[in-house]
């Protein structure tokens, strides 16, 4: 049986068309679907869609035709934005005889709102950055000498890296924290924050140690299947630019517990810090991470394994073969984009 899949907001992420057109075995199409033409993801599908914003009135529409005129197995979404959407309008799409790989709505807005990630980790018994998201709360707990500068300052919907600062006084929290309520407005998470504009910055504790990228994969029955661990040795635009793989008891033990809680479906990127050997859960990603590649190179093809659910297969094991110390970097390459007219 053909296997098409259907990936939105295509962006950058060629590695992730490239692993999926390997696993398919040319039983299959790769779409690649995004708002502009030129998105590099674009050129390496085996077919490119230009589809509206996101945030237009059409957009599921166009997704409805696309997925029906392509025979579409399943889509995934590559974009934080997009995926309280897909939540959304799930049933719906789900309709059309494809398989939407988002969690539900709930799961979203639990991975989605850092608020209710915070609360989240903090119930099933985690270790997590205290957080806040009014200046008054933060400055009370700084004055008890219960929290230290330097801090963290970012958006509470979406992606942090759009907009961090590391405010090292009173006088830098307060401009930070005024700087990133006006640029939030200005920015894609206009639209995301709008549920809470006063509320929609965070006032985060910073920790210092080792970083890690952990992809938590359940089945699509949000199932555990297991947790795959990178140390972040480079940072480059908010993406892990350089890791190496690590296979440890402790993290597993996190993976598992976040996924039996949890319950989300598909891949889970995570970050974690080790602090004073204690672990620190960050945010939650329900989607493919700029991270997954390090995964995938060390052994874990879950390219391979959503095709083969998709099959009704359940013995993946065989894509399972993830080993430790295998260190990478990424790299730019050039693409020609060719005119669409």
């Amino acid at each position: 049986m053909a296997i098409n899949l259907l990936f939105t907001c295509a962006g950058r992420r060629n590695y992730l068309i490239n692993y999926f057109k390997e696993a398919i075995k040319g039983q299959g199409k790769i779409i690649a679907a995004d708002m502009n033409l030129s998105a590099p993801a674009m050129v390496d599908a085996h077919l490119a869609i230009l589809v509206p914003s996101i945030y237009n009135d059409n957009y599921i529409e166009e997704l409805k035709k696309i997925i029906i005129e392509h025979r579409v197995s399943a889509v995934i979404s590559l974009n934080d934005l997009e995926l309280p959407i897909l939540a959304k309008h799930k049933d719906e799409l789900e309709a059309t005889g494809t398989k939407i790989i988002v969690s539900n709505e709930h799961i979203i807005n639990i991975a989605f709102d850092k608020v209710e990630t915070f609360k989240f980790l903090n119930d099933i018994g985690l270790k997590t950055p205290k957080t806040f998201t009014n200046l008054d709360d933060a400055f009370a707990e700084i004055d008890k000498g219960r929290l230290n500068y330097p801090l963290v300052v970012k958006p509470r919907w979406g992606s942090a890296s759009i907009g961090i600062d590391f405010p090292e006084s009173a006088e830098e929290l307060k401009l930070a924290f005024q700087l990133q309520h006006i640029k939030l407005k200005k920015s894609i998470l206009n639209t995301a924050s709008k549920q809470d504009m006063e509320h929609a910055i965070l006032i985060q504790e910073k920790l210092d140690g080792r970083e890690f990228g952990m992809d938590i994969v359940n089945d699509f029955n949000g199932n555990y299947f297991g947790t795959f661990v990178r140390e972040k040795l480079n940072m480059r635009s908010g993406e892990t630019d350089k890791a190496v793989s690590v296979i440890d008891e402790r993290f597993e033990q996190i993976g598992k517990k976040i996924s039996e809680h949890l319950k989300h479906i598909g891949s889970l990127d995570c970050d974690v810090f080790i602090t004073n050997n204690q672990l620190y859960v960050l945010e939650l990603n329900p989607r493919f991470g700029g991270g997954y590649p390090f995964s995938h190179e060390a052994g874990i093809n879950t390219a391979a394994i959503y095709i083969e659910w998709l099959k009704g297969n359940t013995n993946v094991d065989a894509f399972n073969n993830y080993v430790s110390g295998k260190q990478f970097a990424k790299c730019d390459r050039m693409l020609e984009i060719k005119p669409t007219n």
